[in-house]
Protein backbone atom coordinates (compact mmCIF):
# COMPACT_ATOMS: atom_id res chain seq x y z
CA UNK A 1 0.00 0.00 0.00
CA UNK A 2 1.65 3.33 -0.84
CA UNK A 3 1.24 6.57 0.71
CA UNK A 4 1.24 5.45 4.26
CA UNK A 5 0.15 7.62 6.92
CA UNK A 6 1.18 7.46 10.16
CA UNK A 7 -0.89 8.52 13.03
CA UNK A 8 0.83 7.92 16.12
CA UNK A 9 -2.43 7.69 18.57
CA UNK A 10 -5.41 6.01 17.06
CA UNK A 11 -8.06 8.50 18.01
CA UNK A 12 -11.60 7.42 19.45
CA UNK A 13 -14.12 9.66 17.88
CA UNK A 14 -17.32 8.97 15.33
CA UNK A 15 -17.01 9.53 11.87
CA UNK A 16 -19.96 9.19 9.07
CA UNK A 17 -18.50 7.86 5.80
CA UNK A 18 -20.55 8.43 2.40
CA UNK A 19 -21.62 4.42 0.73
CA UNK A 20 -17.65 4.01 -1.04
CA UNK A 21 -15.98 6.71 0.73
CA UNK A 22 -12.85 5.56 2.34
CA UNK A 23 -9.84 6.14 4.44
CA UNK A 24 -6.30 5.51 2.57
CA UNK A 25 -4.04 3.19 4.25
CA UNK A 26 -2.24 4.50 7.45
CA UNK A 27 -0.91 2.93 10.80
CA UNK A 28 -1.17 4.08 14.30
CA UNK A 29 1.11 3.21 17.65
CA UNK A 30 -2.18 2.36 19.40
CA UNK A 31 -5.02 -0.22 18.81
CA UNK A 32 -8.05 0.51 17.67
CA UNK A 33 -11.67 -0.80 17.77
CA UNK A 34 -14.18 0.00 14.59
CA UNK A 35 -17.35 -0.31 14.82
CA UNK A 36 -19.75 0.43 12.57
CA UNK A 37 -23.15 1.92 14.19
CA UNK A 38 -24.86 1.97 10.13
CA UNK A 39 -23.69 0.46 7.33
CA UNK A 40 -21.38 -2.11 6.75
CA UNK A 41 -17.32 -1.25 7.33
CA UNK A 42 -14.33 -2.84 5.82
CA UNK A 43 -11.03 -3.00 6.87
CA UNK A 44 -8.10 -4.10 4.31
CA UNK A 45 -4.53 -5.01 5.00
CA UNK A 46 -2.17 -7.06 2.84
CA UNK A 47 -3.37 -9.98 4.35
CA UNK A 48 -6.94 -9.53 3.21
CA UNK A 49 -10.48 -7.75 3.88
CA UNK A 50 -12.07 -8.06 7.32
CA UNK A 51 -16.07 -6.82 7.17
CA UNK A 52 -18.73 -5.94 9.93
CA UNK A 53 -22.10 -4.74 9.76
CA UNK A 54 -23.83 -3.38 13.02
CA UNK A 55 -23.51 -6.50 15.39
CA UNK A 56 -19.58 -7.29 14.74
CA UNK A 57 -16.46 -4.42 15.43
CA UNK A 58 -12.77 -5.24 14.34
CA UNK A 59 -9.93 -5.18 15.58
CA UNK A 60 -6.75 -3.44 14.34
CA UNK A 61 -3.53 -3.49 16.51
CA UNK A 62 -1.21 -1.48 16.80
CA UNK A 63 1.53 -0.70 13.99
CA UNK A 64 -1.22 -2.59 11.58
CA UNK A 65 -0.85 -0.93 7.72
CA UNK A 66 -5.06 -0.92 6.91
CA UNK A 67 -7.70 1.17 5.10
CA UNK A 68 -11.30 1.17 5.68
CA UNK A 69 -14.38 1.68 3.36
CA UNK A 70 -17.63 2.41 3.68
CA UNK A 71 -20.53 0.34 1.83
CA UNK A 72 -24.14 2.16 2.57
CA UNK A 73 -24.14 5.25 4.85
CA UNK A 74 -21.22 4.60 7.68
CA UNK A 75 -21.40 5.99 11.05
CA UNK A 76 -18.60 4.28 12.53
CA UNK A 77 -17.18 4.47 16.00
CA UNK A 78 -13.48 4.37 16.64
CA UNK A 79 -12.00 3.88 20.24
CA UNK A 80 -8.31 3.77 20.19
CA UNK A 81 -6.65 1.99 23.39
CA UNK A 82 -2.98 2.39 24.40
CA UNK A 83 -0.52 -0.09 23.38
CA UNK A 84 -0.09 -2.18 26.65
CA UNK A 85 -4.26 -2.57 26.83
CA UNK A 86 -4.91 -5.74 24.44
CA UNK A 87 -8.09 -7.69 26.22
CA UNK A 88 -8.76 -10.63 23.97
CA UNK A 89 -3.93 -10.47 23.35
CA UNK A 90 -4.57 -10.53 19.82
CA UNK A 91 -1.78 -9.57 17.47
CA UNK A 92 -3.82 -9.40 13.76
CA UNK A 93 -7.16 -7.81 12.72
CA UNK A 94 -10.21 -9.88 14.02
CA UNK A 95 -13.62 -9.48 13.77
CA UNK A 96 -15.42 -9.53 17.05
CA UNK A 97 -19.32 -10.40 17.94
CA UNK A 98 -20.55 -6.85 19.59
CA UNK A 99 -23.61 -7.58 22.23
CA UNK A 100 -26.06 -4.91 22.77
CA UNK A 101 -24.28 -3.75 25.80
CA UNK A 102 -21.16 -3.29 24.05
CA UNK A 103 -22.38 -1.52 21.49
CA UNK A 104 -24.13 0.23 23.69
CA UNK A 105 -20.89 1.35 25.74
CA UNK A 106 -19.15 2.00 22.26
CA UNK A 107 -21.49 4.31 21.56
CA UNK A 108 -21.26 6.25 24.61
CA UNK A 109 -17.35 6.09 24.84
CA UNK A 110 -17.03 7.54 21.34
CA UNK A 111 -19.26 11.02 22.15
CA UNK A 112 -17.85 14.25 22.57
CA UNK A 113 -16.09 15.29 25.07
CA UNK A 114 -13.50 13.14 25.74
CA UNK A 115 -12.81 14.25 28.89
CA UNK A 116 -10.75 11.72 30.69
CA UNK A 117 -13.26 11.78 33.97
CA UNK A 118 -13.85 9.15 36.56
CA UNK A 119 -17.06 8.53 35.07
CA UNK A 120 -15.33 7.83 31.66
CA UNK A 121 -12.83 5.73 33.04
CA UNK A 122 -14.81 3.80 34.91
CA UNK A 123 -16.97 3.31 31.20
CA UNK A 124 -14.02 2.16 29.62
CA UNK A 125 -13.30 -0.20 32.28
CA UNK A 126 -16.69 -1.83 31.90
CA UNK A 127 -16.19 -1.42 28.12
CA UNK A 128 -12.53 -3.42 28.04
CA UNK A 129 -14.31 -6.03 30.07
CA UNK A 130 -17.09 -6.50 27.79
CA UNK A 131 -14.88 -6.43 25.09
CA UNK A 132 -12.54 -9.13 26.64
CA UNK A 133 -15.82 -11.44 26.65
CA UNK A 134 -16.82 -10.90 23.07
CA UNK A 135 -16.04 -13.69 21.00
CA UNK A 136 -14.14 -13.71 17.94
CA UNK A 137 -15.97 -14.45 14.19
CA UNK A 138 -14.80 -15.45 11.13
CA UNK A 139 -16.08 -12.84 8.48
CA UNK A 140 -12.57 -12.58 6.48
CA UNK A 141 -11.54 -12.64 2.77
CA UNK A 142 -7.74 -13.52 3.24
CA UNK A 143 -5.73 -12.47 0.45
CA UNK A 144 -4.15 -15.31 -1.56
CA UNK A 145 -0.65 -15.20 -2.75
CA UNK A 146 -0.48 -18.27 -5.67
CA UNK A 147 -1.46 -17.11 -8.88
CA UNK A 148 -3.12 -19.47 -9.60
CA UNK A 149 -5.33 -19.43 -6.49
CA UNK A 150 -5.51 -15.27 -6.72
CA UNK A 151 -6.81 -15.91 -10.50
CA UNK A 152 -9.77 -18.32 -9.36
CA UNK A 153 -10.71 -15.79 -6.61
CA UNK A 154 -10.98 -12.75 -8.45
CA UNK A 155 -13.01 -14.65 -11.04
CA UNK A 156 -15.79 -15.28 -7.87
CA UNK A 157 -15.38 -12.08 -6.74
CA UNK A 158 -16.46 -10.49 -10.15
CA UNK A 159 -19.46 -12.90 -10.19
CA UNK A 160 -19.29 -14.61 -6.73
CA UNK A 161 -23.16 -16.31 -8.43
CA UNK A 162 -20.41 -17.90 -10.74
CA UNK A 163 -21.98 -21.84 -10.68
CA UNK A 164 -18.67 -23.66 -11.33
CA UNK A 165 -17.30 -25.95 -9.53
CA UNK A 166 -13.25 -26.02 -7.93
CA UNK A 167 -12.70 -28.45 -10.97
CA UNK A 168 -14.06 -26.55 -13.77
CA UNK A 169 -12.33 -23.03 -12.01
CA UNK A 170 -9.14 -25.07 -11.62
CA UNK A 171 -9.41 -25.98 -15.49
CA UNK A 172 -9.76 -22.07 -16.71
CA UNK A 173 -6.47 -21.39 -14.90
CA UNK A 174 -4.15 -24.35 -15.43
CA UNK A 175 -4.52 -26.09 -11.54
CA UNK A 176 -5.85 -29.51 -10.68
CA UNK A 177 -8.74 -29.51 -8.14
CA UNK A 178 -6.38 -31.29 -5.92
CA UNK A 179 -3.78 -28.51 -6.10
CA UNK A 180 -6.40 -25.66 -5.28
CA UNK A 181 -8.15 -27.19 -2.29
CA UNK A 182 -4.70 -27.57 -1.01
CA UNK A 183 -4.30 -23.71 -1.65
CA UNK A 184 -7.20 -22.86 -0.31
CA UNK A 185 -6.25 -24.52 2.92
CA UNK A 186 -3.20 -23.81 3.05
CA UNK A 187 -3.00 -19.89 2.07
CA UNK A 188 -6.26 -18.93 3.34
CA UNK A 189 -7.03 -21.19 6.37
CA UNK A 190 -10.59 -22.23 4.67
CA UNK A 191 -11.80 -24.80 2.30
CA UNK A 192 -13.57 -23.70 -1.38
CA UNK A 193 -16.75 -23.75 0.18
CA UNK A 194 -16.00 -22.37 3.53
CA UNK A 195 -14.43 -19.01 1.12
CA UNK A 196 -16.83 -19.06 -1.38
CA UNK A 197 -19.72 -18.64 1.50
CA UNK A 198 -17.85 -16.27 3.26
CA UNK A 199 -17.02 -14.23 -0.48
CA UNK A 200 -21.04 -14.32 -0.81
CA UNK A 201 -21.89 -12.79 2.40
CA UNK A 202 -19.12 -9.98 1.87
CA UNK A 203 -21.13 -8.77 -1.23
CA UNK A 204 -24.31 -9.63 0.16
CA UNK A 205 -23.62 -6.88 2.77
CA UNK A 206 -22.23 -4.86 0.40
CA UNK A 207 -25.75 -5.02 -1.65
CA UNK A 208 -27.76 -4.88 1.33
CA UNK A 209 -26.28 -1.60 2.60
CA UNK A 210 -27.01 -0.15 -1.09
CA UNK A 211 -30.82 -1.38 -0.56
CA UNK A 212 -30.74 -3.62 -2.67
CA UNK A 213 -34.05 -6.15 -2.33
CA UNK A 214 -33.83 -9.37 -0.50
CA UNK A 215 -34.32 -11.36 -3.69
CA UNK A 216 -32.08 -9.45 -5.71
CA UNK A 217 -29.17 -10.14 -3.29
CA UNK A 218 -30.05 -13.81 -2.81
CA UNK A 219 -30.06 -14.47 -6.89
CA UNK A 220 -26.33 -12.29 -7.51
CA UNK A 221 -24.67 -13.63 -4.66
CA UNK A 222 -25.77 -17.28 -6.46
CA UNK A 223 -27.51 -18.78 -3.61
CA UNK A 224 -30.55 -21.57 -4.94
CA UNK A 225 -32.92 -19.97 -3.00
CA UNK A 226 -33.78 -16.60 -0.53
CA UNK A 227 -34.88 -18.80 1.97
CA UNK A 228 -30.95 -20.62 1.56
CA UNK A 229 -29.70 -16.77 1.49
CA UNK A 230 -31.45 -16.07 4.94
CA UNK A 231 -30.64 -18.61 6.80
CA UNK A 232 -27.46 -18.84 5.84
CA UNK A 233 -27.24 -14.65 6.60
CA UNK A 234 -29.00 -15.13 9.96
CA UNK A 235 -26.38 -17.73 11.21
CA UNK A 236 -24.07 -15.98 10.54
CA UNK A 237 -24.95 -12.63 11.52
CA UNK A 238 -27.81 -13.15 14.02
CA UNK A 239 -29.93 -11.41 12.10
CA UNK A 240 -32.44 -11.31 9.00
CA UNK A 241 -30.87 -9.52 5.84
CA UNK A 242 -34.43 -7.97 5.57
CA UNK A 243 -33.98 -6.23 9.08
CA UNK A 244 -30.00 -5.21 7.69
CA UNK A 245 -30.65 -1.61 7.36
CA UNK A 246 -33.41 -1.25 10.06
CA UNK A 247 -31.51 -2.25 12.52
CA UNK A 248 -30.60 0.81 15.35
Amino acid sequence: MPDIRHTPEAPTRTRSLAPGESIDPHRHDDHQIAYAGSGVLAVTTEAGTWFAPGTRAIWVPAGCVHAHRAYGHLSVHFVGLPLDINPLDLDAPTVLAVSPLLRELLLAYTREPHVDTPERQRLRAVLLDQLHASPQQAVQLPAPTDPRLAAVCDVLHDDPADPRTLAALGATVGASERTLSRLFRLELGMTFPQWRTQLRLYHALRMLADDVPVTTVAHRCGWSSTSAFIDVFRRAFGYTPGTHNRRP
